[in-house]
């Protein structure tokens, strides 16, 4: 389904606040521009671009219509060599799409696709390794961590236009998720076991300065950041629950299930915020999602349990970037599909092909308008946000 901003009148769906201001300048120009039957429409698609990891296509990319029931629209055949992809960025200035992945001999490389032909630009090696990368703004950067299985104590800084990478950053080994949210800075969590693997880093991405948060109660496994920057929540070793940081004050607390499987749940894995910040969604190693309700983000209220269909535990988990809709990936490198949820309601709406890795990408007149986030990123406007008494 395309959505339409036209005049009020049957039959048109209306279009979120978001995406409406997104292409109002869009709009402006039409109307400057155009004939006078034209003046009225701007045509926007919302897109969900989905890095397939089932075995016989892994490494494609599948482009689904979100407003369709997530009806196919294409799959894009990369030519890559992938054994397991480890992350995925785009941009909206560039028009660019890149995936991190390893090949065959577990090489870590990243390859860059033009989101307006469907061809690839580049396909280059990274050393030591490849992990779930970031992207700055402009488009021009691409920060990548070297692995969580490889010793080196960096990310690369990588030239998103080249592959090649610019400069290194240090301060721990075993370099996993990094994160640029919408108010920066740059986050970065290590599997490191010496000790360092128990802080949460911050990269400011101008000066390169690393500072850090922590300790927490053990090694930080995926995170999530809200869309100011106030808090961060993140799985952690051994913990049934979650630990959410204060980013202005350092303070760390923790939310714990009330119920949950038997045993030690080594690391729960897919966390994320819905983008208006009211709930935190957390998946691991069962066929459970744990629901927070996070209007106060320092004490978390557990909400609720969704069950998935899958016959496994999940490994990811991403919003729209409107938030109707939440995707629980299978684990990883499964060919079991991915289930989409609706958000408002906590019901399942179907499935698409297994994929962790994948974002919304919006087109307004056939135009990139804006691009979403792999990772489940706040999204609520700076000035809504307040930060609770303390």
């Amino acid at each position: 389904m395309r959505w339409k901003i036209t005049p009020k009148g049957p039959g048109v769906r209306e279009v979120s606040p978001r995406l409406a201001l997104v292409v109002s300048g869009l709009l402006l120009i039409v109307a400057a521009g155009a004939p006078a039957q034209e003046k009225s429409s701007v045509d926007l698609r919302r897109t969900l671009y989905a890095v397939n990891q089932a075995a016989s296509n892994r490494g494609s990319i599948s482009v689904y219509d979100i407003d369709a029931e997530h009806r196919l629209i294409k799959t894009i055949p990369t030519g890559a060599g992938v054994k397991d992809i480890k992350g995925v960025v785009a941009n909206a200035v560039t028009g660019k799409l890149y995936v991190a992945y390893l090949d065959g001999a577990r090489t870590g490389r990243i390859f860059c696709v033009n989101i307006n032909n469907d061809t690839i630009l580049w396909d280059r090696r990274i050393s030591p390794g490849v992990d779930r990368l970031a992207i700055n703004p402009d488009g021009r950067l691409l920060y990548v961590p070297t692995w969580e299985h490889t010793p080196a104590d960096f990310i690369n800084v990588v030239d998103a236009d080249t592959g090649e990478v610019v400069r290194r950053v240090y301060f721990s080994n075993h370099s996993h998720d990094t994160q640029y949210p919408l108010s920066g800075p740059i986050y970065q969590e290590t599997k490191a076991d010496d000790g360092s693997g128990d802080y949460l880093y911050l990269i400011d991405p101008r000066s390169y300065v690393v500072s850090r948060v922590g300790p927490y109660s053990g090694i930080l496994g995926p995170y999530a950041v809200d869309g100011a920057s106030n808090y961060v929540v993140t799985n952690v070793e051994h913990l049934w629950g979650m630990q959410v940081a204060d980013l202005k004050t350092g303070t760390i607390t923790t939310a714990t299930f009330p119920t949950h499987p038997p045993g030690d749940p080594g690391l729960l894995h897919g966390i994320g915020w819905t983008p208006d910040e009211s709930e935190v969604w957390q998946s691991g190693n069962a066929r459970d999602v744990y629901v927070w309700d996070m209007h106060a983000p320092m004490t978390p209220v557990f909400k609720k349990i969704l069950t998935l269909r899958t016959r496994e535990g999940s490994h990811w988990l991403t919003f729209t970037i409107d938030g109707d809709f939440g995707y629980i990936a299978p684990e990883k490198n499964s060919d079991d599909e991915t289930e989409v949820f609706t958000v408002r309601t906590h019901v399942s709406a179907g499935v698409i092909a297994s994929s962790e890795d994948m974002l919304e990408i919006d087109f307004a007149n056939g135009k990139i308008a804006q691009v979403g986030d792999q990772f489940g990123i706040g999204r609520r406007p700076k000035t809504q946000i307040t930060t609770p008494s303390r």
